[in-house]
């Protein structure tokens, strides 16, 4: 039977074994002869077609030489990384581009995003998701679905509150986002009533760019950044579209992406002020 297809983890595992090898400057080849293994075989583990068992990630690490904090954390990383996360329970409704991001969400260690449409899923009130997500599928789904997206939306934001440690979340949200009527009145308030409470979280950071800003780099649109614990794990970058997503690996165009989002900073308001914008706006609808 083959192997069910690989978590997050397996790839990010199988990842850092290529680079490593390719590092130490053996070829797939050289690497597999030193171990006794095929070719094949070391090829499907690159890609995280096979699994890996602790015994052998144990012997590649020795022929490529990783020892100290590297070792551990991939070891660790490697304990249970066969496991599948809550939301495989919901494959059947998530598209499969979403499902990997919220894969990496969970992995993550921050994440940096700029609001530019809605506000970020993991700021969402229940109402305010409903709304969106019925909106994004234009009202073709039956409400079935879009209750059972609503709960994976809800279910993420644990990364928030429950997980530890919490996610870092630092989010710039354009003003326009935020004057966006979504749902009425009531639903706006409590959203914001929702920032304001988030924005008290020692681990979450929000910034409204205002309209007099006017262009800025940031004007194609919403994008987030993700950070990793393992210091050898690059950033990614996540661009989402109406038919799939862009996922950013290359190391200069995530750079490119950071520059963007520390000028946003730059041209943002400051936390308290962006606070006192947010307490004005729920002062409007009331």
């Amino acid at each position: 039977m083959p192997d069910p297809s690989p978590t997050i983890r397996e790839r990010r595992i199988a990842i850092e074994l290529r680079r490593l090898r390719e590092q130490t400057g053996l070829t797939l080849d050289q690497a597999a002869e030193r171990l006794s293994w095929s070719r094949a075989t070391l090829g499907r583990m690159e890609t995280a077609i096979r699994r890996i068992k602790p015994a052998e990630l144990q012997r590649l690490l020795n022929v490529y030489m990783v020892d100290g904090r590297h070792r551990d954390d991939l070891v660790e990383l490697a304990r249970g990384a066969h496991e599948r996360g809550w939301w495989h329970r919901y494959t059947d409704t998530l598209p499969a581009a979403y499902a990997t991001y919220i894969a990496l969400e969970a992995e993550a260690r921050s994440l940096r995003c700029y609001d530019a449409l809605v506000v970020h899923g993991l700021l969402q009130t229940e109402d305010y998701a409903r709304e969106v997500i019925r909106a994004g599928l234009m009202q073709l789904a039956p409400d079935s679905e879009v209750e059972r997206r609503v709960e994976v939306r809800l279910n993420r934001q644990a990364l928030l509150t429950e997980r530890d440690p919490p996610l870092e979340l630092w989010c710039v949200i354009d003003e326009n986002t935020l004057r966006r009527m979504i749902g009425g009145a009531d639903v706006m308030r409590a959203q914001y009533t929702r920032l304001a409470e988030l924005a008290e979280f020692p681990n979450v950071t929000l910034q409204v760019l205002p309209h007099e800003v006017g262009a800025h780099p940031g004007v194609e649109g919403t994008f987030s950044i993700l950070e990793f614990p393992e210091r050898y794990m690059p950033d990614v970058g996540y661009i989402e579209a109406l038919n799939g997503a862009l996922w950013v690996e290359d190391g200069a165009q995530v750079h490119a992406y950071s520059l963007v989002f520390n000028h946003l900073l730059a041209e943002a308001l400051g936390i308290g002020e962006s606070a006192a914008f947010i307490r004005r706006l729920m002062d409007e609808e009331t």
